[in-house]
């Protein structure tokens, strides 16, 4: 065998094995599993445009944010893009944690990609792109506060409209809207307020069907509730409403808020989110099928009474051809001129706190300065994120540091409201490996060091476990082999609206700055 094929042979089973050990929903017998993406893309909504499917999801203040992922049969997803860089408001460059991009919805219509979201305090945007991998425009449509979940809808004669619902649970409302989806043309009418029957109404979903319009809009809240659709013969209403889906037997709470889509062979699919805790709104897939009365039924309607409960596995969807396994993106090489699409940070980024090309196949991460409540990383903007991508893993990575102040840091860390993490530290008189913990409160908390060992080294191995019990264990090696444990392990806690997050930092508990670094060689899931 060549060297070429060997080495081809060799990425392919590290391929191969890096998916089977992380979490993989197609099973590669025609079916399924859910959720399909155990990570947490909350809020999803989906288009198909030919034969590829389009999924974004919210980010709240994530950045870059909106992430745009790319599937051709629906349950095999990518990374590709995200709908922008950062937000306009000047409060995004520090953390504002539960405010940013909340419920996105995306369709598109003559030619173009839309993209509409809603943040609590700045009111609704819109994005437009001619390709999901290219550059958005982002327009603010709206200043207002408290509106949430805005899906624009195209009806047949040209005229475009606009639906959401207010924060905490409705009216449902409509707007006249542009054609070109860039404007409102008037300050809305309520088309549907049941409280009684239907609270906490939000994330709203419109689609047309045999001449009736139908709101998708889930109800009762994110941990316990259940999927509504409302119907009526006028896009202004009245609107009747109809539970479609809810809690079954086997443990999916809360089976709600998503996107309904209809492939190329005709069949109907519903992709939603469950609540699930430190791993925030993981992603499932349901069947759906039309009765003969003009209604939905989302997931397996066992005993007949027209509401849906969501399947653990199933067949997958009969999109005219099979495609291969992939996954969303986790583990990183820092082999590439821009960060990957798997990343995100606390708050608008800024080119001072990284580069990629300083030390090629290396993230520089600098020792930026957060003074907050001495080094508490909660408001700390520079953290490198992604989501938690299984119920269990393990995340390494192997650092070189260059610190030119004391308490500069550089490690790995699992964020949430309360986080943790093992990091290397200097010193005056030398370094340490240590665990630290920290959290967010309405009064200061200093982040305590919990264990800690003097090093003679300014690099290292670090090791994070995420274990069964939702707790995380750290380890460190200096020769890259032998890891040893430090501390007891840490609780893991999600964050504003978020699941925890996993990640790598370099920060300074100073108030001066300084020019001190770390070079990330590597980070990977395990």
């Amino acid at each position: 065998m060549s060297s070429r094929n060997l080495l081809l042979s060799l990425l392919s089973l590290f391929i191969t094995f890096s998916i089977s050990a992380q979490w993989t929903a197609d099973l590669g017998n025609g079916n399924y599993r859910n959720p399909i993406i155990h990570a947490d893309y909350s809020d999803p909504d989906v288009i198909r445009v030919g034969d590829d499917y389009w999924m974004v999801a919210s980010s709240f203040t994530c950045m870059p944010g909106i992430p745009i992922l790319h599937s051709k049969d629906l349950v095999n997803w990518e990374i590709v893009n995200h709908v922008y860089p950062s937000l306009p408001s000047g409060k995004y460059d520090r953390p504002a944690h539960g405010e940013g991009s909340w419920a996105p919805a995306i369709r598109h219509h003559d030619g173009m990609y839309y993209v509409y979201f809603c943040t609590p305090q700045d009111g609704l945007f819109v994005a437009r792109a001619s390709d999901p991998r290219g550059e958005w425009e982002l327009t603010q449509m709206v200043e207002v506060a408290k509106w949430e979940d805005p899906c624009p809808f195209w009806d047949e004669d040209g005229n475009a409209y606009l639906a959401h619902s207010i924060h905490r649970g409705g009216p449902a409302i409509i707007h006249r809207m542009s054609a070109d989806g860039l404007r409102l043309l008037d300050n809305g009418k309520v088309v549907y307020h049941d409280e009684e029957t239907n609270p906490i109404l939000e994330g709203l979903k419109m689609e047309k069907r045999d001449g009736w319009y139908y709101i998708f809009a889930p109800a009762g809240g994110v941990e316990s509730g259940w999927q509504t659709v409302l119907r009526s013969r006028d896009i202004f209403g009245p609107y009747e409403a109809r539970r479609v889906m809810e809690e079954g037997d086997n443990g999916i709470n809360g089976p709600h808020q998503g996107a309904l889509v209809e492939t190329q062979t005709g069949e109907w699919w519903f992709i939603n989110f469950q609540s699930k805790g430190i791993y925030g709104r993981v992603t499932h897939l349901q069947p759906a099928k039309w009765s003969s009365d003009g209604w939905i039924i989302i997931g397996e309607d066992n005993n007949g009474d027209g509401i849906g409960n969501p399947v653990l596995t199933y067949r997958k969807p009969d999109v005219g051809a099979t495609y291969p396994t992939v996954i969303p993106q986790t583990s990183d090489e820092f082999q590439d001129a821009t960060p990957g699409k798997q990343w995100q940070w606390q708050s608008n980024p800024r080119a001072e706190w990284y580069s990629l090309s300083s030390r090629p196949g290396y993230m520089r991460l600098y020792s930026i300065p957060c003074p907050s409540e001495h080094g508490n990383l909660y408001y700390a903007g520079n953290l490198y994120l992604q989501k938690l991508p299984a119920p269990t893993f393990t995340a390494v990575t192997y650092l070189e540091s260059k610190f030119t102040a004391d308490g500069e840091r550089a490690g790995l860390i699992m964020m949430g409201n309360e986080y943790s993490y093992i990091a290397l530290i200097g010193g005056s008189d030398g370094n340490r490996i240590a665990v630290v913990r920290g959290k967010y409160d309405k009064f200061a908390v200093v982040p305590e060091e919990v264990a800690s060992i003097p090093v003679a080294t300014s690099s290292v191995w670090l090791k994070a476990e995420l274990l069964n019990d939702h707790e995380c264990e750290y380890s460190y090696s200096t020769d890259g082999v032998t890891y040893h444990r430090l501390g007891e392990p840490c609780a893991v806690k999600p964050g504003m609206w978020i699941g925890a997050k996993i990640g790598i930092f370099s920060s300074s508990p100073n108030v001066v700055g300084s020019d001190g670094y770390a070079d990330f060689d590597y980070f990977r899931i395990e």
